[in-house]
């Protein structure tokens, strides 16, 4: 079977998104006392996701068959990644805009649910324009070689909350208030409705994630164009994200070379797009998900590597008497 071209009936749809709908409904009642997410709860719950989206990639091999699970795990893969990334632009916001810790939870999950909106929208669009454009391979092929070459050649990334368009339109269309409200996104100040600045963080996240969902859905659909496959991937992978955060938000400088496996993926993607609309055509599936593996777990290898010889050296530093 040509994972690229099968057709799931409505109810398979039906089915992950009322899945989907649950596993949220759960997360937000688990988590409607705004309480600090502590280490032990954000690895429980990490665990919870990661088992459902690797549970998912089991039900695809045993309903569609192996070169379709293939593409959904090399998707799935690639997603969890990329994650990693907005995890750091995330810790980044919640610092600029002081978003007290009891309230980062809810404010990750409603930028959850926009990113979700936003990547079926884009999932569509991208699978459309694939099917229908003969150059869109090739463009989209070489905006991914380009993205890689700029994850692999940028430092840490810059982030200007104020700059960000969804901040400025929230700022220029809502009357807003400069402080905080609680855990609510607006609240009555001097008799007038306004937004407080816990909605201007969650407007900061959304704005961001626009320009991560395009990244990671151009990549997946490198992989596979098939709307199914990708859609379930980037959710599976998606639906983990904030305990994800709380995972890794003050883990993150342990994995300064992860950028680089990803900017191999990213590249490679664009590559394999570039191919199939030459005569050299497909790229296996088993290759995709091999190259996914490796340059994943060879860049997260490296940095550990790199963070151990640095905290032996500022060891070895401190047992070194100064001079008198």
């Amino acid at each position: 079977m040509d994972e690229a071209t099968f057709a799931v009936p409505l109810w398979g749809w039906a089915a992950v998104g009322a899945v989907i709908a649950v596993m949220l409904a759960v997360d937000v009642l688990s988590h409607r006392d705004n309480h600090l997410i502590e280490l032990r709860e954000a690895l429980a719950w990490s665990a919870v996701w990661i088992t459902a989206g690797l549970s998912f990639g089991l039900v695809v091999l045993i309903w569609l068959g192996g070169q379709p699970a293939g593409a959904y795990y090399s998707g799935y893969l690639l997603e969890k990644a990329l994650s990693i990334d907005n995890v750091f632009v995330f810790a980044l916001l919640f610092r600029y805009f002081r978003v007290p810790d009891e309230f980062q939870h809810k404010v990750l999950f409603w930028g959850v649910v926009g990113a979700l909106a936003f990547r079926l929208v884009f999932i569509f669009a991208g699978a459309h324009l694939l099917d229908r454009l003969a150059w869109a391979g090739l463009a989209l092929g070489a905006f991914l070689v380009w993205t890689g070459w700029r994850l692999a050649a940028r430092g840490e990334p810059e982030v200007d909350p104020g700059r960000n368009p969804a901040v400025r339109l929230v700022r220029r269309l809502v009357p807003t208030d400069p402080h905080y409200h609680g855990s609510h996104f607006t609240a009555r100040v001097d008799g007038q409705r306004r937004a407080t600045l816990l909605l201007v963080a969650l407007a900061a996240i959304e704005g961001t994630d626009v320009v991560f969902a395009i990244d990671s859905v151009a990549a997946i659909l490198a992989i596979t164009t098939d709307t199914f496959l990708v859609w379930t991937a980037t959710a599976f992978a998606v639906l983990g994200l904030r305990s994800l955060y709380f995972c890794l938000a003050g883990l993150l400088r342990h994995f300064g070379y992860l950028r680089y496996g990803l900017a191999v993926v990213l590249a490679f993607a664009g590559v394999k797009l570039i191919l199939a609309e030459t005569p050299v055509g497909e790229v296996p599936v088993w290759l995709t998900l091999t190259v996914v593996v490796l340059a994943l777990s060879a860049s997260i290898a490296w940095s550990a590597v790199v963070a151990r010889r640095g905290r032996n050296r500022a060891g070895q530093r401190r047992l070194i008497p100064p001079d008198r």
